[in-house]
């Protein structure tokens, strides 16, 4: 387990292959030409990184006509990636300025296929506030009245626990350092709020627009103030 454990840090920890995962974080799948541009590295050069990454199973690999397109190899991988954001050392003094303008990154974005930022942790904290979730021995279960609430808002809770995936977990938001909505449920919520056009995606970002309608519906569902 010791060995496992270095060889994979050491793998996800050359500054290439740690910028190819920070990249596939987006939640989309890439072909190795857009990875080549994103991390700026040779084609050759990122043939060979994405071989090793394939080798260790923490990708994988789908071909669609004359591409081949990479993504994640399961949604933990994601987690661990998110998570190990939360390890950069957050600044010791933060500027009035930067406090109250969240860059669109940090304000509202996606973490793989769920909703993170500071979005993401005030609709997280508004669903244990309205005890919708509750908290036990840090993770997240849906109460009862949290079940009608979602069948309500259009989210099937006995789909979701099918699907071959972590159905709810905390996830540890690593620019608010505190934990939004992951799982099954957290992807669930977030391709409704898509789909409804509450939120929009951006071109090669990570950052999620919020419409107008949107703002009407995070203050009337969730109480939260964009």
């Amino acid at each position: 387990m010791e060995d496992q454990f270095i060889k994979t840090a050491t793998l996800i920890g050359d500054p290439t292959r740690a910028a190819i995962m920070w990249t596939l974080l987006d939640g989309r799948a890439f072909t190795a030409t857009e990875l080549s541009i994103a991390v700026n590295t040779s084609p050759q050069n990122m043939s060979m990184h994405l071989g090793k990454l394939l080798e260790a199973n923490l990708l994988s690999v789908e071909k669609q006509g004359r591409h081949k397109y990479y993504r994640f190899s399961n949604k933990e991988v994601a987690y661990v990636i998110e998570a190990m954001a939360n390890l950069i050392p957050k600044p010791a003094i933060q500027s009035k300025k930067e406090t109250e303008n969240y860059p669109p990154i940090k304000y509202c974005r996606t973490c793989y296929d769920h909703l993170a930022g500071k979005i993401g942790v005030a609709v997280t904290d508004s669903l244990l506030n309205q005890k919708i979730l509750v908290e036990n021995k840090n993770n997240f279960e849906i109460s009862s009245q949290g079940e009608k609430w979602f069948s309500d808002f259009g989210i099937n809770i006995e789909e979701a626990q099918k699907q071959k995936r972590i159905f709810l977990k905390p996830c540890l938001d690593w620019s608010e350092r505190r934990n939004h909505i992951a799982g099954s449920i957290g992807s669930l919520l977030f391709n409704k709020m898509i789909n409804e056009d509450w939120l929009r995606r951006t071109k090669d970002s990570r950052a999620i627009i919020i419409t107008g309608k949107g703002e009407k519906e995070l203050l009337k569902y969730f109480n939260v103030v964009v």
